[in-house]
């Protein structure tokens, strides 16, 4: 008999790939929790996304603040902060980059210089597909496609959406973001435990493993802010644990000392756009485009169940709309002109319905 203890089994990650109507979306889980969550749309900005390379259009120089802002053909402005180690950049100019992040609400992109630009401004590597971006985090084998990915996608959504995560062995974290950071607060619920600094440490564990998980799924960098229980923490211990669990986020992550009032405070490189800035609109409500979306997969489910039959959805406006403009031809196509759109004022925008008659 073997009293060894057993060794923790090794975390194992799977990628997922749904192609729906207005929409090509891909999930990594990691040991059957969503990871990572890609949302590709016919209508964005191909060249506004993290790995885009091109060179660029100096359109000025702001010097006070040691940056210049740039512009590939056809793309916005970007950010580009200027090194001492860097060439002279004059307007007009050009200049070799690469997007390092993302735009986001009402901050522009940020790039990185590659070298002096040479010839006419043009793109020289474009955005990463889903698919890429799928086999970058999960090499091994094929994405699973169908039904089985539609769930993992709708599962990974949902996570992205929620606020309070529970911990396995009891308590829960709450996952909230302002402008200038994000807070993780760390609760420790009913979780039994006779040694109470025992269970605050193993709260604070779990915390730090969950909350790795969601800030990567939710999209969320910059700096973040963990609000642990208990006092006199096992400092080296958890920062090493930190320093595991974020290594994937690298390079770019610092983690600092636990403060004398409990908190860790650490830096995570932002690179996409937060998931959120998809599915809600600014005001925290959810995204009409998102919610016409779901729509379009209710559509494609129920007409699948009922191949012959005739669909009725009902949706508030601003979704019907929203399905009109970019999803109703697609619909169309793959289920035949045999659906309705009913466009319902009293409806909240996240309610749909769809029935066969």
């Amino acid at each position: 008999m073997d009293h060894h203890r057993a060794a923790k089994p090794a975390s194992e990650r799977r990628a997922y790939l749904y192609k729906g109507v207005g929409e090509t979306v891909g999930v990594v889980t990691l040991d059957g929790r969503p990871e990572r969550l890609f949302v590709s749309w016919p209508s964005d900005d191909l060249l506004d996304a993290e790995g885009v390379r091109g060179v660029a259009r100096i359109k000025s120089v702001e010097k006070t603040f040691a940056s210049a802002f740039v512009a590939l053909p056809g793309g916005q402005d970007v950010l580009l902060p200027i090194r001492p180690d860097m060439p002279k950049l004059v307007e007009g100019g050009v200049v070799e980059i690469e997007i390092k992040t993302a735009s986001r609400q009402d901050k522009a992109a940020v790039a990185r210089f590659v070298a002096e630009g040479q010839g006419e401004p043009r793109v020289i590597d474009a955005a990463p597909t889903v698919e890429a971006l799928l086999r970058h985090h999960v090499k091994a084998g094929s994405p699973t496609t169908g039904d089985k990915a539609l769930a993992a996608v709708e599962e990974a959504e949902a996570d992205a959406l929620a606020i309070v995560f529970d911990l396995p062995g009891g308590g829960d974290i709450a996952v909230e973001t302002t402008r200038a950071l994000t807070t993780v607060d760390v609760d420790l619920g009913a979780r039994e435990a006779t040694d109470s600094k025992r269970a605050s440490r193993q709260a604070n564990m779990a915390a730090l493993s969950v909350a790795s998980r969601v800030l990567r799924l939710k999209g969320l960098g910059g700096i973040i802010i963990f609000d642990l229980v208990g006092r006199g923490h096992d400092g080296q211990a958890l920062t090493t644990a930190a320093r595991n669990l974020f290594a994937p986020d690298n390079p770019g992550v610092g983690i600092g000392a636990i403060s004398k009032f409990g908190t860790l405070e650490m830096i995570v490189p932002r690179r996409a756009p937060p998931i959120l800035d998809r599915l809600l609109t600014r005001n925290g409500e959810p995204n009409p485009r998102y919610v016409a979306r779901k729509l379009a997969r209710a559509l494609e489910r129920e007409g699948r169940a009922d191949p012959g039959g005739r669909l009725t959805a009902a949706c508030a406006p601003a979704v019907a709309e929203a399905f009109a403009a970019e999803l109703d031809a697609g619909v169309a196509e793959r289920l035949g002109r045999r659906f309705v759109i009913e466009s319902r004022s009293d409806f909240g925008i996240d309610r749909i319905e769809v029935s066969a008659a």
